[in-house]
């Protein structure tokens, strides 16, 4: 596999940053509100299951990082999510709903891993090429 220690210190980076973000999130849920200046959450609880939800990504992407061989799906849906979570902050955002400064969301979580995540994809086998493979 193409720069296959590469992926693995970005899978490993990822994992462990999800990881932390998602323990800070359960722990302080109310941080991005204090951060960004709006009201606190009636129900912080939300914001805490999201922080388990990210923590969990962080075990799925420490999985590629192990086996970066056999993780093209699991960096497609993680991928997918960084794209489809600032698609849904830029509405926010244009609404007005939400202030500029809740970009930090995005910025740490999603943009930032998109080039590594999309070169990963690149190099990595896919499924479909797998399934041809071993078949012949």
């Amino acid at each position: 596999m193409k720069r296959r220690r590469w992926h693995r210190w970005v899978f490993l980076l990822a994992g462990l940053y999800n990881i932390g973000w998602g323990l800070f999130s359960m722990a302080y849920p109310q941080w991005l509100f204090h951060f960004a200046g709006m009201p606190p959450l009636n129900y912080p609880e939300i914001f805490a299951c999201l922080g388990m939800v990210v923590g969990l990504y962080g075990v799925v992407y420490l999985e590629v990082a192990r086996v970066p061989e056999r993780g093209w799906l699991l960096a497609a849906v993680g991928l997918a999510g960084k794209i489809f979570g600032p698609i849904g902050l830029a509405m926010l955002l244009w609404t007005g709903k939400w202030p500029i400064a809740t970009i930090i969301l995005c910025l740490t979580n999603d943009l930032i891993w998109w080039i590594p995540f999309a070169l990963y994809l690149y190099d990595a086998p896919s499924p479909k090429m797998r399934v041809s493979e071993s078949s012949g």
